[in-house]
């Protein structure tokens, strides 16, 4: 069966699917002077992808969102799944995961997914109910970490945990409670998974059960919560640190 297609858009997103050699098609600008979507149209025209020269008006018609002047038809990104990720886990060796409970703003989603890039995560775990989809708007957020990362998306998320944490993986997940530990003060230099939760609501009971240890971030002002996407990145960053 052949792939099915996606629209991506945002010029940073498609150079890197460009790049990846994910691209099928690719709408632009015909009128174009943005010297990035110039140098873009460069790239496509030595490619052998298929290029459409439109107006700004179709384009829109393709695209509600800000396109930048170019969307793309991407491969449909294949999400591995639980028993995909049960099997990955005999191979890997002091893994670092991010498992996202109901992160459910595909722009989070796509920032949190470029920060697990940038910190160069094992693999993002994410469950099907309750949670974004990786859309449009994900992808150009992501800026181009999708095509990069294992990505699992598995049906119980509680249940993947248990999977994760009988490969050898402390999972920690992140709640400001009291029996929490500061991330500055917590050993995470090993295997391990960070579980980071729903923008408004946090964890929910049964994953944050299924957690080895809570950890937080210390607040020194009067706002007790960060994005969830920030706090993503704090997070991870501290275990790149440690890892050293």
């Amino acid at each position: 069966m052949a792939p099915s297609n996606k629209l991506i858009f945002g010029i940073h997103a498609v150079e890197l699917a460009l790049k990846a050699g994910e691209v099928r098609e690719i709408w632009l600008q015909k009128d174009a002077q943005n010297k990035r979507l110039l140098n873009l149209l460069a790239a496509v025209e030595k490619s052998q992808v298929t290029l459409n020269r439109v107006s700004l008006q179709e384009l829109g018609r393709k695209c509600g969102e800000r396109h930048q002047g170019v969307v793309a038809s991407i491969n449909q990104v294949r999400l591995k799944s639980e028993k995909d990720l049960k099997a990955a886990l005999k191979g890997w060796e002091n893994p670092l995961i991010l498992i996202l409970d109901c992160i459910e703003d595909p722009r989070n989603l796509g920032a949190c997914l470029r920060s697990a890039d940038a910190a160069g995560v094992t693999a993002v775990v994410f469950s099907k109910d309750k949670s974004a989809s990786i859309t449009p708007t994900t992808h150009k957020t992501a800026a181009g970490a999708v095509e990069h990362l294992d990505i699992f998306q598995v049906t119980n998320l509680a249940r993947a945990i248990e999977v994760i944490k009988a490969g050898g993986v402390w999972v920690y997940g992140t709640a400001l409670e009291e029996d929490s530990q500061s991330i500055y003060q917590t050993d995470l230099s090993g295997a391990v998974a960070i579980v980071v939760g729903n923008e408004g609501k946090g964890l929910r009971h049964l994953v944050k059960q299924c957690c080895d240890h809570l950890i937080h971030i210390p607040m020194a002002g009067a706002v007790q919560s960060l994005n969830v996407s920030v706090a993503t990145g704090i997070t991870l960053f501290e275990v790149v640190r440690q890892r050293g």
